[in-house]
């Protein structure tokens, strides 16, 4: 179906592509240690054995699409490996770790307006 041509010609664009990839990913001298998960359930576990949702709720996940941030441990990476085609998993830095108000503080809109002033307060 394809000819020889062809094929030859994709290939060391697809070697561009890859080490262009690579080059673009490796990580700074000054970057922050990647030392958290971001694991975000993006499968629902109904009809799941026992097991496997015991693992969520042990990772503290109870909805599709909650995130929730771990250190780097053993014990977590084993749970993630157990879940790993329900969740998807980023590797971030401390500083990117949110708590659950300021992720929900993160989605809140703004209000649309902004308060320039009162007439309860003012004074005659």
């Amino acid at each position: 179906m394809f000819s020889a041509a062809s094929r030859s010609c994709a290939r060391p664009q697809l070697r561009a592509f890859a080490s262009a990839a690579s080059s673009s990913t490796a990580p700074a001298a000054h970057a922050e240690p990647l030392t958290h998960f971001r694991i975000t359930l993006r499968r629902s576990a109904i009809s799941l054995p026992q097991n496997v949702k015991g693992t969520l709720a042990a990772l503290g996940i109870h909805r599709r699409l909650q995130t929730v941030y771990h250190r780097h441990t053993p014990d977590i990476a084993g749970k993630i490996l157990t879940v790993k085609e329900l969740v998807s998993v980023e590797n971030v830095p401390e500083s990117a770790v949110r708590n659950k108000l300021e992720q929900r503080l993160e989605r809140k809109a703004s209000r649309g307006y902004a308060v320039t002033g009162s007439k309860l307060n003012a004074e005659p």
